[in-house]
């Protein structure tokens, strides 16, 4: 591929041509807001047809409809509101070097989002691919999908339920036709998520039909400790999701056709009463649920077994301090932290051994018995005068490196970009690409 800044790429695509643009930064090219499935709200993904012509493709997909975040209370300002939202959501950002060529083979970056399954989007500024393509000569692709009650709700009659994983295993299904037109190689893929998309992609690697989609994980803070949602708790949720549209919309309102505004204050009166008195439940209320498509046959009382014998070699770890996020963004956390530190500070501790770090160890060691390369890391580093530590999502800045986007953040406070980010920052890259552009015969 090769353009100026004045000359928009044109991509020919097994289902159509694709205009994209020249990266800000120079030196890489982008497609924005490329569908890779359509969904009626509640159905399963379907792929998206083939178009004449050429789709223009330099305009951010917006996100899956969400309630307000509170990350920005650690992770600084978002451009979510630039975005917007809209049901109409699957779609991939790709980036690709601008010297890349349709069949070159080059290794393929997958980041999948973290946000508790509720909130977030693959065309956030935060998560910028550009520098992860400059540093390792990759091709990267950023997937959005369903989330909180569009995506997660299972109540018989309206919604299957894990809705937003087969649209991740959808994307998975698109990328593997489309990403050879960029320059990727559909055989060297490496599934990158953090959080949410950590747990996601434990998910997809339980899965024997989707494991051939993808040759490479990386897990990071995944919340595995968490697990999956039972068919019994997903009832329970449903009936409040129910009860909340009683209130708000009548007797007899119907998820299925309520504007989504009601639907997302139902979705949050939900997240409310499944969290229980002093929000003390921590498991999502819109996740996974074992043991219905595409999770059949994987228990809900130790889920990771399968993905722990999947064979794909991984990266996976956590950070040091992976709570003290949720303490700061909790209201009645944060009150009780300056009253009484000391025990705020040995809750969050435990929480991180138990949800984070604790079941990361055990997928690893269960993963290095099964005989698949294994390397795990706890992410440490910690800003002078933020008060968070190594929390979740610290690691984040270092990976993308998009200075404009996470110099604000809370959780680098007191730092310099220059010289702790910066080094730091190049030293992950280095190492997390190193790991994606192995080929799986030299493992």
């Amino acid at each position: 591929m090769t353009s100026t800044a004045l000359e928009p790429v044109v991509v020919d695509t097994p289902s159509g041509a694709v205009r994209g643009r020249v990266h800000a930064d120079g030196d890489v090219v982008e497609f924005l807001g490329l569908p890779y499935a359509r969904a009626a709200r509640f159905a399963p993904p379907e792929p998206e047809p083939p178009w004449e012509g050429v789709r223009d493709a330099r305009t951010p997909a917006p996100q899956s409809p969400q309630l307000a975040s509170r990350m920005d209370q650690v992770a600084g300002p978002s451009d979510a509101d630039e975005l917007g939202q809209d049901e109409d959501c699957l779609a991939v950002t790709v980036r690709a070097p601008l010297d890349a060529v349709p069949g070159a083979g080059l290794p393929v970056l997958v980041w999948i989002h973290g946000g508790a399954y509720v909130i977030g989007g693959a065309s956030l500024s935060w998560y910028d691919t550009a520098r992860l393509v400059r540093e390792g000569h990759v091709v990267t692709v950023s997937v959005g999908y369903r989330l909180g009650v569009l995506g997660w709700l299972r109540r018989a009659g309206v919604s299957p339920g894990n809705l937003g994983l087969l649209d991740l295993a959808a994307a998975l299904h698109w990328i593997r036709d489309h990403v050879a037109a960029f320059g990727g190689d559909p055989g060297a893929v490496t599934l990158v998520g953090e959080s949410a998309g950590a747990h996601a992609i434990a998910c997809l690697m339980s899965v024997p039909r989707y494991r051939p989609l993808f040759a490479r994980v990386i897990l990071q803070s995944g919340q595995f400790g968490l697990g999956l949602g039972t068919e019994r708790t997903a009832a329970r949720v449903a009936g409040f999701v129910d009860d909340a549209l009683r209130e708000l919309a009548g007797p007899g309102a119907d998820p299925r056709t309520v504007d989504v505004g009601t639907l997302l204050r139902a979705q949050k009166r939900t997240m409310i009463r499944h969290a229980g008195p002093g929000g003390v439940n921590s498991a999502p209320a819109f996740a996974p649920v074992a043991g219905i498509d595409p999770l059949v046959g994987v228990p809900a009382g130790d889920p990771w077994v399968a993905a722990a014998h999947s064979g794909h070699p991984m990266i996976i770890g956590t950070t040091a301090d992976e709570t003290n996020t949720f303490v700061r963004i909790a209201p009645p956390l944060a009150a009780l932290e300056r009253r009484l530190p000391g025990l705020v500070g040995l809750g969050s501790r435990f929480l991180t051994q138990r949800v984070f770090a604790g079941p990361a160890d055990r997928l690893a060691t269960r993963a290095a018995a099964a005989g698949t390369t294994v390397s795990t890391y706890r992410f440490s580093w910690r800003a002078p005068d933020s008060g968070l530590g190594a929390c979740h999502t610290i690691e984040l800045p270092f990976l993308f490196g998009n200075r404009a986007a996470w110099q604000d953040a809370p959780m680098l406070a007191g730092a310099s970009w220059d010289d702790d980010v910066e080094p730091l920052g190049r030293a992950l890259r280095r190492h997390w690409l190193g790991f994606a552009c192995e080929r799986i015969g030299s493992s």
